[in-house]
Protein backbone atom coordinates (compact mmCIF):
# COMPACT_ATOMS: atom_id res chain seq x y z
CA UNK A 1 0.00 0.00 0.00
CA UNK A 2 1.62 3.67 -0.64
CA UNK A 3 1.39 5.14 2.39
CA UNK A 4 3.77 7.92 2.37
CA UNK A 5 5.94 8.24 4.86
CA UNK A 6 7.82 11.45 6.18
CA UNK A 7 11.81 11.20 6.09
CA UNK A 8 13.51 12.53 8.95
CA UNK A 9 13.32 16.23 9.94
CA UNK A 10 10.33 16.82 7.20
CA UNK A 11 7.70 18.72 8.42
CA UNK A 12 4.93 17.34 11.05
CA UNK A 13 2.18 19.19 8.63
CA UNK A 14 0.66 22.44 9.27
CA UNK A 15 -1.61 22.89 12.64
CA UNK A 16 -5.01 22.39 11.68
CA UNK A 17 -4.24 20.47 8.50
CA UNK A 18 -7.25 18.44 6.95
CA UNK A 19 -5.07 16.38 4.84
CA UNK A 20 -5.89 12.76 5.53
CA UNK A 21 -2.01 11.96 5.57
CA UNK A 22 -0.85 14.85 8.12
CA UNK A 23 -3.93 12.84 10.60
CA UNK A 24 -2.53 11.45 13.91
CA UNK A 25 -5.21 9.46 13.86
CA UNK A 26 -5.05 7.84 10.76
CA UNK A 27 -1.85 6.97 11.01
CA UNK A 28 -2.10 5.37 14.01
CA UNK A 29 -5.04 3.87 12.38
CA UNK A 30 -2.92 2.57 9.46
CA UNK A 31 -0.40 1.43 11.94
CA UNK A 32 -2.71 -0.63 14.18
CA UNK A 33 -4.22 -2.54 11.11
CA UNK A 34 -1.32 -2.97 9.59
CA UNK A 35 0.33 -4.68 12.87
CA UNK A 36 -2.70 -6.55 13.49
CA UNK A 37 -2.60 -7.90 9.56
CA UNK A 38 1.00 -9.06 10.28
CA UNK A 39 -0.23 -10.97 13.40
CA UNK A 40 -2.63 -13.11 11.80
CA UNK A 41 -0.95 -15.68 10.30
CA UNK A 42 1.33 -16.05 13.63
CA UNK A 43 -2.03 -16.65 15.77
CA UNK A 44 -3.84 -18.57 13.29
CA UNK A 45 -1.22 -21.18 13.88
CA UNK A 46 -2.17 -20.79 17.55
CA UNK A 47 -5.89 -20.57 17.09
CA UNK A 48 -6.23 -17.58 18.21
CA UNK A 49 -7.65 -13.86 16.73
CA UNK A 50 -5.47 -10.87 18.18
CA UNK A 51 -7.98 -9.28 20.72
CA UNK A 52 -8.08 -13.41 22.22
CA UNK A 53 -4.47 -13.12 22.11
CA UNK A 54 -4.42 -10.17 24.60
CA UNK A 55 -6.53 -11.71 27.01
CA UNK A 56 -4.29 -14.64 26.58
CA UNK A 57 -1.13 -12.27 27.55
CA UNK A 58 -2.96 -11.01 30.42
CA UNK A 59 -3.98 -14.75 31.72
CA UNK A 60 -0.33 -15.81 30.91
CA UNK A 61 1.38 -12.92 33.14
CA UNK A 62 -0.60 -12.65 35.71
CA UNK A 63 -2.53 -16.02 36.25
CA UNK A 64 -6.31 -16.04 38.00
CA UNK A 65 -7.50 -12.63 37.55
CA UNK A 66 -10.97 -11.01 37.53
CA UNK A 67 -12.81 -10.16 35.09
CA UNK A 68 -12.49 -6.35 36.21
CA UNK A 69 -8.80 -6.34 36.35
CA UNK A 70 -8.66 -8.05 32.87
CA UNK A 71 -11.08 -5.40 31.28
CA UNK A 72 -8.87 -2.48 32.87
CA UNK A 73 -5.30 -4.53 31.47
CA UNK A 74 -6.77 -3.87 27.95
CA UNK A 75 -8.59 -1.14 28.60
CA UNK A 76 -12.05 -2.77 26.97
CA UNK A 77 -15.38 -2.75 28.28
CA UNK A 78 -16.95 -5.34 29.82
CA UNK A 79 -19.17 -5.73 26.72
CA UNK A 80 -16.38 -6.60 24.60
CA UNK A 81 -14.01 -8.56 26.49
CA UNK A 82 -17.43 -11.10 26.86
CA UNK A 83 -17.66 -12.47 23.99
CA UNK A 84 -14.07 -13.04 23.83
CA UNK A 85 -13.98 -14.84 27.20
CA UNK A 86 -17.00 -17.08 25.95
CA UNK A 87 -14.84 -17.85 22.66
CA UNK A 88 -11.63 -19.19 24.83
CA UNK A 89 -13.70 -20.75 27.67
CA UNK A 90 -15.93 -22.64 24.51
CA UNK A 91 -12.03 -23.46 23.31
CA UNK A 92 -11.19 -24.78 26.69
CA UNK A 93 -8.50 -22.19 27.32
CA UNK A 94 -9.31 -20.40 29.83
CA UNK A 95 -11.96 -20.74 32.86
CA UNK A 96 -14.33 -18.45 34.31
CA UNK A 97 -15.87 -18.65 37.93
CA UNK A 98 -17.58 -16.75 40.38
CA UNK A 99 -15.74 -16.06 43.48
CA UNK A 100 -16.08 -18.00 46.47
CA UNK A 101 -15.57 -14.76 48.36
CA UNK A 102 -17.88 -12.59 46.42
CA UNK A 103 -20.49 -13.29 44.19
CA UNK A 104 -20.73 -10.35 42.04
CA UNK A 105 -16.87 -11.15 40.96
CA UNK A 106 -15.92 -13.42 38.06
CA UNK A 107 -12.23 -15.06 38.31
CA UNK A 108 -10.83 -16.02 35.16
CA UNK A 109 -7.84 -18.29 34.69
CA UNK A 110 -6.19 -20.17 31.97
CA UNK A 111 -6.42 -24.20 31.73
CA UNK A 112 -3.84 -26.47 31.40
CA UNK A 113 -4.49 -26.34 27.99
CA UNK A 114 -4.17 -22.36 27.52
CA UNK A 115 -1.05 -22.47 29.71
CA UNK A 116 0.13 -25.32 27.12
CA UNK A 117 -0.24 -23.12 24.40
CA UNK A 118 1.81 -20.58 25.70
CA UNK A 119 5.13 -22.55 25.34
CA UNK A 120 4.04 -22.32 21.36
CA UNK A 121 2.58 -18.42 21.72
CA UNK A 122 6.64 -17.50 22.81
CA UNK A 123 7.73 -17.61 19.42
CA UNK A 124 5.34 -14.70 18.34
CA UNK A 125 6.78 -11.44 19.48
CA UNK A 126 10.27 -12.24 17.63
CA UNK A 127 8.38 -13.96 14.50
CA UNK A 128 6.49 -10.72 14.46
CA UNK A 129 9.75 -8.79 14.49
CA UNK A 130 10.97 -10.65 11.80
CA UNK A 131 8.43 -10.62 9.86
CA UNK A 132 8.05 -6.64 9.97
CA UNK A 133 11.96 -5.92 9.89
CA UNK A 134 11.51 -4.01 13.03
CA UNK A 135 14.31 -4.34 15.49
CA UNK A 136 13.94 -4.14 19.38
CA UNK A 137 15.92 -0.69 20.10
CA UNK A 138 13.08 0.63 17.68
CA UNK A 139 10.12 -1.31 19.52
CA UNK A 140 11.08 0.07 22.62
CA UNK A 141 11.32 3.24 21.45
CA UNK A 142 7.94 3.37 19.35
CA UNK A 143 6.16 1.56 22.34
CA UNK A 144 7.08 4.18 25.05
CA UNK A 145 6.21 6.92 22.35
CA UNK A 146 2.61 5.31 22.27
CA UNK A 147 1.82 4.67 25.70
CA UNK A 148 2.76 8.25 25.90
CA UNK A 149 0.62 9.49 23.67
CA UNK A 150 -2.30 7.16 25.40
CA UNK A 151 -1.79 8.64 28.49
CA UNK A 152 -1.92 12.23 27.26
CA UNK A 153 -5.04 11.28 25.14
CA UNK A 154 -6.82 10.01 28.10
CA UNK A 155 -6.25 13.08 29.96
CA UNK A 156 -7.82 14.81 27.43
CA UNK A 157 -10.79 12.99 27.01
CA UNK A 158 -11.25 12.69 30.57
CA UNK A 159 -11.11 16.80 30.65
CA UNK A 160 -13.46 17.15 27.70
CA UNK A 161 -16.44 14.78 29.50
Amino acid sequence: MGVPVREAGSPGGRPGSLLLDEQLCFALYAAQRAVTAAYRPLLEELGLTYPQYLVMLVLWERGETTVKELTGSLRLDYGTVSPLLKRLETAGLLRRERSARDERTVLVAPTGRGEALRERAESVPEALLAATGVDGDEVARLREELWRLADRAEGAAARGR
